[in-house]
């Protein structure tokens, strides 16, 4: 019997290369479109595929309901936000993501931030470029991690991990989450509370509609004169444009960021543009969850979350997202 799945993979930028090859193997149609895709685009193409795969592009209500043949969608990665999932769940359209390939991962990256921050690697590497070497002048004056308090916004899989590795460097970890009842750090109820004993804040929490302007003005005033700032989950969690007013006033000591409510960054014409000049802001491109291992897993994971739609299989959720255990059709849960 001739197969004549169509699949359609959007984000064709982060490169998945096994996948792909798999799945032409099988011999599924496999279409590939830029996470850039419109909305018109990529409404046709989905139009009488059996499976779509996505990342980061926007798949909305327009888009599922054009969907005549359409069996699940995979979200190869962990955010299901872009996601109509309400509207996938009235036509039946399975849906699961990818929520344990990275959390170690993302983790390292975070703190591998946090670390350059409070060293001031970047003024001192463009020292070191430029000049060739750097004296034990006060500019370069960077701060211990020791006896500092780390504030966690999530303490999911990733926010335990950033926990672990800042215990280990003796710092005081304190943890809000309203989802958690157990935790590795000091449980905080209160947000603006927890805001204002930390030495550094570090986001970790999913973006939903409760934690879209978590981190706002008015957050961002109660933090620590001298206190830093970093966001590895979804630049939406922040207000951007307070965030960019404290960090050019100097009210916060810096910020480290990998994600942004629009993306790309850039240079030039984007609002956060102006971050590109300040020595006490790293910026990173959204990768930290990209390491050789982590794909490893990624693929293996977004394999068997493929197959199981095309062989007409129930799709396995092993994310504990209320969003996507609302199902019930198509699909089965692991703990």
């Amino acid at each position: 019997m001739t197969v004549s799945w169509k699949v359609v993979r959007t984000d064709a930028e982060l490169e998945m290369p096994r996948t792909d090859a798999h799945l032409r193997g099988l011999g599924a149609r496999l279409v590939l479109l830029p996470e850039t895709v419109t909305e018109d685009k990529l409404a046709r193409e989905v139009a009488d595929a059996d499976l779509l795969l996505m990342c980061y592009a926007r798949i909305t209500r327009r888009v599922i309901e054009r969907a005549t043949r359409l069996r699940a969608i995979v979200k190869y990665g962990v955010g299901i936000d872009a996601i109509d999932i309400d509207a996938a769940r009235e036509r039946g359209i399975a849906v699961a993501n990818v929520p344990l390939y990275a959390e170690e991962t993302v983790a390292e990256g975070a703190f591998a931030l946090l670390m350059a921050l409070v060293k001031r690697f970047k003024p001192i590497q463009a020292a070191m470029d430029h000049d060739g070497w750097a004296w034990p002048e006060s500019r370069w004056l960077a701060h211990d991690l020791a006896g500092k308090t780390l504030g966690l916004v999530g303490v999911g899989r990733i926010g335990r991990s950033m926990a672990r590795m800042a215990a280990a460097f003796r710092m005081r970890v304190l943890g809000y989450d309203p989802h958690v009842a157990d935790m590795p750090a000091r449980r905080c109820d209160d947000l603006d509370a927890m805001l204002a004993e930390c030495d550094v804040v570090s986001i970790h929490c999913v973006l939903n509609a409760q934690t879209r302007g978590l981190i706002g003005a008015a957050q961002l005033r109660r933090m620590k004169p001298g206190a830093f700032l970093i966001n590895v989950s979804r630049g939406e969690i922040v207000d951007e444009a307070a965030l960019l007013t404290h960090l050019q006033a100097g009210t916060l000591a810096g910020a480290a960021l990998d994600v942004y409510a629009r993306e790309p960054l850039g240079k030039a014409g984007h609002a956060l543009s102006p971050l590109y000049a300040m020595d006490n802001v790293m910026l990173w491109p959204h990768l930290t969850f990209y390491t050789h291992e982590a794909m490893q897993r990624l693929e293996d994971d977004t394999l068997a979350r493929c197959l199981e739609a095309l062989e007409g299989r129930p799709l396995t959720v092993r994310s504990q997202d209320p969003r996507l255990r609302a199902q019930t059709i198509g699909v089965r849960f692991e703990p």
